[in-house]
């Protein structure tokens, strides 16, 4: 009975914390991880150009999407076509972006779980957080490695977003043996409007963690350091007269 009752009074559900900023903007930082691995994670796409043939105009397209291996995306002829013998072989886009792409949704997948992790405590063990020390030095050491990273893996697929961009638009025809043959031109592209979100969201993320910094700093002994002891009665302070 005695155990039951310790747990019991350990987990106390209180919404105060969301309506502090140490809890409200984890909450943002939670959403804004989902809105960061949805709009990449979720996306795809086709790229297509227009070739003419001794017989008839053919359209060329390849599917690409997450994780990006464009190296592994074919451009292909509708069925059965082959622009005279020119298209007898298998052509893929260029490129293998997955590294950056998979680097910045895995990071938003645990960035999301350790949010979730955060309000549980924020909402149901705040008084025993508050009453730690090393929990909120934890929690600001792990705010701080999160937002240095949602620079690094941000700028990372920003990069690879812009050579995505190359691969699959007009630059697509340079080096493509058939377009050396007959005349290719560029038709389009899917939009990408999806992958551009990521970007800005991934760096919204970076300014959200930046700022909460400081109010998961204010939590820790660092900027709240422990009372003095109060003086031990039996040991009274000698006075400095004697």
């Amino acid at each position: 009975m005695e155990r039951v009752t310790q747990k019991m009074s350990g987990l106390q559900f209180n919404l105060g914390p969301a309506k502090e900023p140490l809890g409200f903007i984890k909450a943002l930082e939670w959403i804004f991880a989902i809105f960061a691995f949805a709009t990449c994670g979720g996306y795809s796409g086709t790229t297509k150009i227009n070739v003419t043939c001794p017989k008839n105009n053919l359209t060329a397209k390849a599917d690409f999407g997450y994780p990006f291996r464009l190296n592994e995306a074919l451009l292909s002829l509708p069925e059965k076509e082959d622009c005279n013998g020119t298209w007898v072989k298998h052509f893929f886009l260029v490129g293998d972006f997955s590294s950056s792409a998979q680097f910045f949704v895995t990071f938003a997948v645990f960035v999301f779980l350790y949010c979730i992790a955060a309000l549980v405590i924020y909402l149901c063990f705040f008084h025993l957080y508050r009453g730690a020390t090393k929990l909120p030095m934890i929690d600001f050491i792990v705010t701080v490695v999160v937002s240095f990273l949602w620079l690094v893996s941000t700028s990372a697929w920003a990069k690879g977003l812009t050579d995505i961009k190359t691969s699959t638009g007009q630059n697509m025809l340079v080096g493509l043996d058939p377009c050396k043959v007959v005349k290719c031109t560029f038709d389009e592209v899917s939009s990408m409007g999806s992958l551009n979100v990521s970007v800005v969201v991934g760096f919204l993320n970076l300014i959200l963690w930046a700022g909460n910094a400081w109010f998961v700093y204010k939590e820790t002994h660092l900027h709240n350091p422990p009372a003095a002891e109060p003086p031990n009665p039996a040991n009274p302070p000698i006075p400095s007269g004697m």
